[in-house]
């Protein structure tokens, strides 16, 4: 008879542990607040993106999106060095969501998928990214910011409304 007890006595463990397993794979993280970076790089992407998705004005979609996909390189460079463009960028792995245009790995390379992929400007990634840009400062960076696009080898000057699908790469360079 003493094994029953002790069998009981282990199941009601079981259970406790996975009741508190469940409870804890059920809660959500509530969304952190979005604030823009005015800090030197390197600038980490958000880790929890669904704030700055919102910030930027974009619509969060499913991480499987695949539609209007299209690629474009972003180059950064802040005093004449290159800026690493990280990996994850408008992509809230906590919520599985992501932006319409996003990163997946640190090779500068930025996916545009969605339904606002054709309408996402340069200066809403730097939102996503939660790093500022304006006509003037990149980051604590400031003294003029300069935006160019190149497409079919031609290459113009933008600036930050210009749309990341109407160019192969865009260079963004301060200092």
């Amino acid at each position: 008879m003493p094994a029953l007890p002790r069998r009981l006595g282990t199941m009601i463990s079981i259970g406790v542990v996975m009741s508190v397993l469940a409870a804890c794979a059920g809660q959500r993280t509530p969304p952190a607040e979005a604030t823009i970076s005015e800090a030197p790089p390197p600038w980490a992407a958000p880790r929890d993106a669904i704030s700055w998705i919102e910030l930027a004005g974009l619509e969060p979609e499913r991480l499987d999106t695949t539609t209007n996909q299209r690629i474009i390189e972003l180059r950064v460079i802040v005093d004449g060095q290159p800026v690493e463009v990280p990996a994850y960028i408008g992509v809230d792995r906590v919520r599985a969501l992501q932006a319409s245009a996003h990163t997946h790995d640190a090779t500068g390379k930025v996916w545009l998928e969605g339904g606002q992929a054709r309408e996402v400007t340069v200066g809403q990634f730097f939102t996503l990214w939660g790093v500022r840009l304006d006509e003037d400062c990149l980051g604590a960076t400031c003294g003029g910011t300069r935006i160019t696009a190149e497409r079919g080898g031609s290459v113009s000057d933008a600036d930050t409304a210009l749309a990341l699908g109407d160019a192969e790469v865009i260079t963004v360079e301060v200092g």
